[in-house]
């Protein structure tokens, strides 16, 4: 397939980039600041998000948009810009005109009672609500796009680079709950994760719908 990535330096998207590109899978990697690559199936775009037209003719004629697009945990502006940027990639992507949009949210809206996501418990990581209210609140957006065949994946609550278990290709999926295993955490290394986007990529389950996935 020829498969556009939105974000494909940071943690996730380079990961998911890596796994794609070792399915020998025909690769646009888009970046605010491109990698001297010279994976021979992999090409490197410079792009601004917030320019919907640019980004459309880059993601042309590609079967598949997958974005991994993160406004930086650190940006003072997080909500606005995460919230501003998705919406602009979703933009461009009808644009393009491709269908297939698959797009890397947060574990913040995952439900862990009927009414209660998590993002919204007592215990939730202040330093990581804003980036995780701005994936909550995009999901809501995504949910009223009825034009693209869109996927949301919302990633276990542990997934960062200090989980070592690297490349297992083992995982388990969940819609709207975490998935928790035998010792009650929702983990998953970003190395499966990117297994996940993959699997999803070639064989879609989920249409116009959110999903998430750990051990």
């Amino acid at each position: 397939m020829k498969i556009a990535i939105i974000g494909a330096t940071g943690f996730v998207g380079s990961s998911i980039l890596k796994e794609l590109a070792s399915r020998n899978h025909e690769i646009t990697a888009i970046a605010r600041n491109p990698k001297n690559d010279q994976t021979k199936n992999v090409k490197w775009e410079k792009a601004d998000i917030n320019n919907p037209e640019e980004i459309a003719k880059i993601l042309a004629k590609n079967d598949l948009v997958i974005s991994a697009f993160n406004a930086g945990w650190t940006n003072p502006n997080l909500y606005n810009d995460f919230i501003e940027g998705s919406k602009a990639i979703q933009e461009a992507v009808k644009k393009s005109g491709v269908k297939r949009f698959i797009v890397i949210g947060g574990a913040g809206s995952l439900y862990v009672a009927p009414d209660l996501q998590a993002v919204d418990t007592a215990d939730f990581p202040k330093e990581y609500y804003a980036g995780a209210s701005a994936a909550r609140d995009y999901l809501n957006i995504l949910k009223e796009e009825k034009d693209l065949d869109w996927t949301f994946f919302s990633p276990a609550f542990e997934m960062n680079p200090g989980i070592t278990s690297g490349r297992t290709g083992k995982y388990r999926l969940g819609l709207e709950n975490p998935v928790f295993d035998k010792n009650n955490r929702s983990i998953l290394s970003v190395e499966d994760a990117a297994v996940v986007i993959a699997d999803e990529a070639e064989t879609a389950k989920h249409h116009q719908a959110r999903f998430t996935a750990a051990y």
